[in-house]
């Protein structure tokens, strides 16, 4: 059944990438096709087919049974587990708040005793590793006897987060039947961790389950939108994706569960010879490790069902950007590993996928660039051939117009579908009801659409820098980053404004027939900064006043979001209080900002 819906997918993306091909082809020889129009068809089969994908898993998600896998849930947890954080010049009291939380939520749950938190900190900066050393203090305070909170700063970060975790495999491994990755932003309730525990019990085969965390407490309009999204239509994407995958599933570096032995016996990931980009430590180890696990006979599982697992994500297209500069080498590194012995062929071919996520960009661009400069090199046509009545060329709008209709429906088609489901199932009702629903995909895919020009130059400025050969390194992420001022968009993005006036110039100047067509890519380039600055403003208020991008996890926030606002508040306000009364004796306050 798995080979028949891998088989009937593929041939989706491919019938409909020969559709596009064919009406591409049909529209470009009405006045003569010429070399740059093959080089225009091939660019377009490629990019529809990518996008034909995208499509497929949420067909497959839609047209896939819900409901959740049996496990009792009164089973008492046995396992040992430990639960893994790798910080890296983080904020300690946000992050150490949700290790408090956690603990807290397992012990409500009654198996506190049975999981372990092992705080693993690859910072660098002197500055930060003494404020977490200081709320520490404090989360241990939080805690008591609740959970056991181990605490290790390496002084040298070989292997960055994949090594960090591979260190404490190697130290402290064998004591844990498990072990659950999680992020500095990652927040888990305890039920989850002992669902999670209970599934790999129930499954000896199963060497890791990946659970879908939903993005939580964004601020601003672009964090809200991509909440939304994540929110409502990954699940469904989530559910498409886990039956094509199968067994041979994939690994998103956190929120995920592993059978220490499977992953120890497992995930040695080599370092690639030569330097970085493509060489050196993977970036992108997770989908590594998912594949070394599915080589060596171990299950790899995604289960979208499970609840109450969340992250938080970048608040604005800058950090966004930047987040995906790092992904976009770690995806391309795999291009090394695509021929690595042994390997299932399912695998290698989620590695195509993660490297065409951002060759996708480029090859739009191209794709543009080729449509800009195609007419400007066609050779006037004769109409009088022979002596006569005048011959005509045919024009094939028709073409051009179905080939516009499919790439739009690939793009907004499964949206819709999802909210039609929505409606007929009441998940609707989840989000504030259908219209709320209705408004909320309707803001999102305009916001989508107004920001796609300006993420294509930056994924294709991504993907030429990995070619040029420069490393982005491993920058660490700024989870509290706010609103982004112009003079700070302009900074980010002049570049882009540059490749919109050149775009718009050439349309006006090679193609002017394109110009309106190319002026809905290029003019949102144009205002990329003002976009850039506007759309990081906060929206949390609008999104209460209105219901705009509201999710389920804000109607009815899970307890572990609200034991870790409970949490930092408390903390940070001790503190404050604390240097207050200090200030007020004449004492120098240690603070959290003084550590």
């Amino acid at each position: 059944m798995l080979s028949v819906r891998r088989v009937l997918s593929l041939s989706f993306a491919l019938v409909t990438a020969a559709a596009a091909s064919l009406l591409a082809v049909g529209y470009f020889q009405s006045d003569g096709l010429q070399w740059l129009d093959l080089v225009r068809v091939v660019l377009l089969a490629i990019s529809t087919a990518w996008l034909a994908w995208g499509a497929v898993l949420a067909l497959n998600g839609l047209a896939t049974l819900r409901g959740r896998r049996a496990y009792r849930l009164d089973e008492p947890v046995t396992a040992t587990t430990a639960v893994l954080v790798p910080i890296y010049n983080e904020d300690p009291a946000k992050t150490f708040s949700h290790v408090a939380a956690m603990a807290r939520s397992l012990e409500r749950a009654g198996a506190a005793s049975r999981f372990d938190f092992a705080i693993l900190s690859d910072t660098n900066d002197e500055r930060i590793a003494a404020k977490e050393e200081f709320w520490l203090v404090r989360l241990k305070e939080e805690v008591g006897d609740a959970c056991r909170i181990f605490y290790r700063r390496r002084t040298a970060n070989i292997g960055k987060k994949a090594g960090n975790i591979a260190d404490f495999i190697k130290t402290s491994g064998a004591l844990y039947d498990y072990l659950i990755i999680l992020d500095a932003d990652s927040l888990m309730e305890g039920e989850t961790m002992m669902e999670m525990v209970r599934r790999m019990e129930a499954d000896p085969k199963l060497g890791l389950l990946q659970s879908l965390p939903k993005v939580i407490r964004a601020r601003s309009f672009f964090g809200r939108a991509i909440q939304f999204s994540a929110s409502y239509y990954s699940p469904v994407y989530a559910r498409g994706l886990a039956m094509l995958q199968g067994r041979e599933g994939p690994f998103w570096g956190h929120n995920a569960i592993v059978r220490t032995r499977a992953f120890a016996g497992s995930c040695g990931l080599p370092q690639l010879s030569g330097k970085p980009p493509f060489g050196g430590h993977i970036l992108s180890h997770d989908y590594v490790e998912a594949a070394l696990l599915a080589r060596n006979g171990w299950e790899v599982r995604i289960d979208p069902d499970l609840d109450g697992s969340f992250e938080e994500g970048p608040d604005n297209v800058i950090d966004y950007a930047k987040r995906d500069r790092r992904w976009c080498q770690g995806n391309l590194q795999h291009a090394r590993i695509l021929s690595a012995p042994g390997l299932k062929g399912w695998n290698r071919f989620v590695f195509v996928q993660g490297i065409m996520a951002y060759v996708a960009a480029p090859l739009w661009a191209l794709f543009l660039a080729a449509s800009i400069v195609a007419p400007a090199m066609k050779v006037i046509p004769d109409y009088f051939p022979v002596p006569g009545l005048p011959v005509f060329p045919r024009v094939e709008q028709a073409n051009a117009l179905a080939l516009l209709t499919g790439v739009l429906g690939l793009l907004i088609g499964p949206k819709l579908l999802i909210l039609i489901d929505g409606m007929l199932t009441g998940r609707n009702r989840r989000f504030g009801g259908t219209l709320r629903c209705l408004v909320s995909v309707a803001a999102e895919i305009a916001c989508t659409s107004i920001l796609a020009p300006v993420m294509m130059l930056f994924q294709t400025k991504a993907v030429g820098e990995v070619l040029a050969g420069l490393d982005a390194g491993w920058p660490a992420a700024d989870r509290e980053a706010g609103r982004v001022g112009i003079a700070e968009a302009w900074a980010a993005s002049w570049w882009i404004v540059v490749a919109g006036l050149l775009t718009a110039g050439a349309a006006y100047r090679l193609a002017p027939d394109y110009l309106p067509w190319v002026m809905l890519i290029a003019a949102p380039q144009l205002a990329a900064p003002l976009i850039i600055s506007l759309t990081s403003y906060a929206a949390t208020a609008l999104g209460r006043r209105t219901g705009l991008f509201m999710t389920a996890e804000e109607l009815a926030p899970s307890t572990v979001m609200d034991l870790q606002q409970e949490v930092l508040a408390r903390w940070r306000a001790g503190v404050a209080d604390a240097g207050a009364g200090l200030a007020r004796a004449g004492a120098p306050a240690e603070t959290e900002s003084s550590r």
